[in-house]
Formats: C-alpha cells, structure tokens, sequence
C-alpha cells in the first residue's frame, strides 16, 4: 500500500501565486510603462515641464526595480527618496507662477542695454536671427537647436537618477545644489522680474525676434511635439528671465561632472553649456546677462553646496566601508 502524498505546507500554494504574479510583473513592467508612456505623449503631448517629467522618472525607476527582481523594499525607498523632490518642486512650479504678478513692473532696460553694448550697437538674439533664421522655414541646425533647448527638461533629473542607482551620495550633492540654485533664482524672480527678448520684441521695444524653438515645433509636422508649448502651464511665468535656468542647470552638470571626468568627456562637458547659450540667445528666449548671471547661479549653488557638505564631513567620524556600502545601496540586485 503506497503511502499518501505529504500534506502541501499551508500557505503554499498562495505563496507559489505570489511568485509567479512577481515574474509577469517583472516581465511586464518595462512594456506597461513604456505603453503607458506613450498614450500620455499621444494624448496630452509631450511631458516637458519639471512635475511630469519627474514623475515619468519616478515610474521608470520603479519599472527597473520590479524588472530587475529588487525586493518590495526597493521601491519604497524610491517613493521615500523622490515623492519629497516632487513635492518641492511642485511648490516650486506653483511660487513660480505667482511671482509673474509681483507690485512692481518687469525690468527690460538695464539687460537690453548691456547687449546692446556687447553686439556693438544691436543685440546679439538680432544679429545672429537676421543671419541665421528664416520664419516658418527651419534648416537642420534650427532642428539641432531645439534639441538642445529641450534638454533642459530631463537632463538634470536623467543624471539624479543614475546617481540615485549607483552613488547615493552623489545623488544627495546634485540634489541639494539643484534646489538650492532653483529657489535663488526664484527669489530673484520675485525680486527682479525681467523680459526676454521675444516679449521685449513683442512689445515694440527691440527688432522683431522670432521664439525659434515655437516656430520650429510648429512648422515641423510634429504637432504632439509642439504641444510643450501649446498646452503651455498655469504656472507659466514670462517674466521669469534672470537668470536663465536654462543656462544655468547645463553649467550646474559640468560643474558637478568635472573633477571625476574623463579627457575625453571634459570637452563635451564645456561644449553643453555653451552650446545651450548659443540656443538660447539665437532663439530669444534670453539676452547674454542672463545667461552669464545664471552661469554665477550656477557657481555660486554648486561650491556653496560643496563646502557646506565638506565642513558637515569634517566634523562626522570617517564610516566604516561597510557603513559606506550600506549608504549607497538601493536594497536587492543591480
């Protein structure tokens, strides 16, 4: 007589359903979000703007941690590190708004005066547009131009991510140099509203300026692509030029990326900013005082971050390497 099968542990058999639930949702995780991904560009447009685009980020972060088999834990801690980035930066984006209408007027005559001086008697925005663009014929440098222009709205979260997967010190110093240089410039905002050259040219106070980078979207047959500025944003802030952001995060990266850089990187880390300048000026969104302040921004958040960090350093015990270890991990397989 065969003896009966052994009795199936309790729980088992939920416990087998949880197990093979967690590989469809391994498998499953980067083709839902990318799907998902691509309904929102389809619908509403491409995400551009500092709230969306964090959170995309957020989700790719907890795709990649459900794919590549990390434990629950792991994406709590992506939750715990990056829901608080979000919420500051929403706060962000809503003060933004709000110091479009502050008691005084927006400032236009000191900045156009300086580049007018350096163009020797016109703007360099004037100069390089009566040379270069033709309105509603874009050629493949425009194209090149709005590229670059559009790097300004990922580049620096892309970077917080790696850093937040390999180095979660590093991630902590870019982050606090991001925001501390973020608010700055919002106060100065608040403090020294300021007109960029395309509204300067729309209300009759310079040669008439295209915005390249609009005309180009528009006139590209990409209309989805040229919802970033359609769909515009009700924390849109016009006035908000000085000092250019835009200018300002690239020189914030190669500042950061530097002293561990290559020899072969280091050019393309010069060539970013540079090449964001260029963009910016030649499409009218800001006169080169802008750019040359929030290149000083930039400075200015980055080694104030950077000595802040080091004197907290000095003044902690050295960690152990296991205790370093333990820092930088994100919890489960890389």
């Amino acid at each position: 007589m065969t003896d009966p099968p052994p009795a199936r542990p309790a729980g088992a058999s939920a416990l087998a359903r949880g197990t093979s639930l967690w590989r469809y949702l391994r498998y499953g995780a980067w083709p839902l979000y990318l799907a998902l991904l691509g309904w929102w560009t389809w619908e509403y447009g491409v995400p551009y703007t500092d709230d969306l685009v964090l959170c995309w980020l957020i989700g790719a972060l907890l795709a990649a941690a459900v794919h590549s088999g990390d434990s629950w834990h792991a994406g709590l801690l992506v939750l715990r590190d990056w829901l608080p980035v979000a919420a500051v930066l929403w706060t962000y984006a809503l003060l933004r708004g709000y110091a479009a209408h502050t008691p005084w007027p927006p400032r236009l005559q000191p900045q156009l005066a300086i580049d007018t001086v350096l163009g020797a008697g016109e703007t360099w925005t004037v100069r390089l547009q009566h040379a270069l663009y033709t309105p509603g014929r874009p050629r493949v440098y425009d194209y090149a131009a709005v590229a670059v222009y559009m790097t300004h709205f990922f580049a620096v979260f892309v970077l917080l991510a790696v850093l937040w997967r390999r180095d979660r010190r590093r991630f902590r110093r870019l982050l606090a140099g991001y925001l501390v240089l973020t608010y700055a410039a919002f106060a100065t905002y608040v403090l020294y509203p300021a007109v960029p050259p395309w509204l300067a040219a729309e209300e009759g106070n310079m040669p008439e300026v295209t915005r390249v980078v609009t005309d180009v979207l528009v006139h590209s047959g990409l209309p989805r692509a040229a919802s970033v500025f359609e769909n515009g944003s009700r924390f849109a802030n016009d006035v908000a030029a000085m000092p250019s952001l835009h200018a300002a995060y690239p020189m914030l990266i190669t500042l950061f990326l530097w002293p561990t850089a290559g020899r072969r990187t280091r050019p393309l880390l010069v060539a970013y900013p540079v090449a964001m300048a260029v963009v910016l000026v030649y499409g009218g969104e800001h006169f080169v005082v802008d750019i040359a302040l929030g290149w000083l921004y930039a400075a200015a958040a980055y080694l104030g971050v950077e000595r802040l960090l080091a004197r907290r350093a000095a003044r902690r015990p050295t960690p152990t390497a296991a205790e370093a270890r333990a820092d930088n991990r994100v919890d489960g397989p890389r």
